[in-house]
């Protein structure tokens, strides 16, 4: 915290991360859910820094105690402004909900790990009651209250709202380690739903503003415009560019499976002439597999090569690994496929597929999930 007790700065994110939720939870300010550790922390006071967003003198006696923070929100200009507000899920976050659907706007939230696409819209129902629009502030009301919003769907975002394990006044941002929030924002520019002027505000407790060492920030990493806390509200002034879209060579064959939307947008940049090669991605990768496919048209009938089982020095050229990676793959893959494959099209969280019970074959897991999806995507 700057300018007053709080935790000492760490010297990389994931030290940061410890020190907050740490101190949060040691001096009896964290909220539920409970611990905070591993998340956007809720604390006491968060839903009354919301309402400052909507308008500055109307909200000067706003209330203290468990609303202390989210009511903030009505205070900026630019939550006044805004028709279309997107908001992430994070529990801190609800009262800045709340105060989107009291004041009418489209709320937009993101789908949990964006597993089934990018935003929700949240549709109270015709004459909700005070008690229902709480409700749809809520995960349940996220739940039960929303419906897609699709890549086509032409969305304008005017302000964005976003949790933070640390933040400093500069406008510089920690989240949870998870990327997701990045992995919104960059999205939201490959859609053009966001520009460089929209606002991006992030609501936390005053222990939570610290001095971040710039040198500790991505290329990747969201910055904010506001910060709202339960007694203040910061301009950053950030002069730091936010991301300018998907940084295609930081995404893993891993993280593409994980968010299928990133699927689409990957394919319609690739039709604009963008480089989209992923992280781990073989620089030949993609010759290969037009080469393949050009070869298979000039086959005649049935005389189309065999998927990636066939030989090793195909799958070898193909995938972009070694021989004795791909040999590996394969026979990990001959004992696990079927309980990969289930647990594949049955997973619901950001775990990573459980395939203890299969043979080890000396691999690490994350060369066999990339394995695994090039050869989905190649055959």
């Amino acid at each position: 915290m700057q300018g007053g007790a709080g935790p000492r700065v760490g010297t990389s994110k994931g030290g940061v991360r410890e020190l907050v939720w740490g101190y949060l939870e040691s001096s009896g300010l964290a909220d539920a859910p409970r611990p905070v550790h591993g998340r956007i922390p809720n604390f006491k006071g968060a839903s009354h820094a919301a309402t400052r967003l909507l308008a500055l003198q109307e909200f000067k006696a706003a209330s203290t105690g468990s609303h202390q923070a989210c009511c903030s929100i009505k205070e900026l200009d630019a939550f006044s402004r805004a028709s279309v507000i997107k908001v992430d899920p994070d529990k801190p976050l609800e009262g800045v909900r709340l105060a989107a659907l009291q004041a009418r706007k489209t709320l937009l939230v993101p789908t949990p790990r964006l597993r089934s696409g990018l935003f929700n819209r949240i549709v109270p129902p015709a004459g909700a009651t005070k008690e229902i629009l709480r409700i749809c502030s809520t995960s349940r009301g996220i739940k039960e209250y929303s419906v897609p919003v699709g890549l086509d769907g032409k969305v304008r975002v005017d302000l964005v709202v976003v949790g933070s394990v640390a933040v400093s006044e500069k406008g510089w941002r920690i989240g949870k380690g998870e990327g997701y929030a990045d992995m919104e924002y960059a999205m939201m520019v490959s859609m053009g739903a966001v520009k460089e002027e929209t606002p991006v505000v992030t609501i936390v407790h005053d222990c939570q503003v610290l001095d971040i060492s710039e040198e500790l920030l991505d290329d990747h990493d969201l910055t904010v415009d506001y910060i709202l806390t339960p007694t203040r509200t910061i301009k950053t002034n950030c002069k730091r560019p936010k991301p300018q879209g998907i940084i295609w060579h930081k995404v893993s064959y891993e993280m593409l499976a994980k968010i299928p939307i990133l699927k689409s947008l990957r394919y319609k940049e690739k039709q604009t002439g963008k480089d989209v090669t992923l992280q781990d991605e073989h620089p030949d990768l993609a010759n290969a597999n037009e080469s393949t496919a050009l070869n298979e048209k000039a086959m005649p009938g049935n005389t189309r090569p065999q998927a990636a089982m066939g030989s090793a020095q195909l799958g070898q050229q193909l995938l972009g690994i070694s021989q004795k990676t791909y040999r590996k793959c394969l026979r990990r893959g001959d004992s696990c496929l079927p309980q990969i494959m289930g647990n594949w099209s049955r997973r619901t969280s950001h775990k990573p597929v459980q395939i203890d019970s299969c043979p080890s074959w000396k691999i690490s897991n994350n060369e066999f999930y990339s394995f695994f999806y090039r050869s989905l995507l190649i055959f």
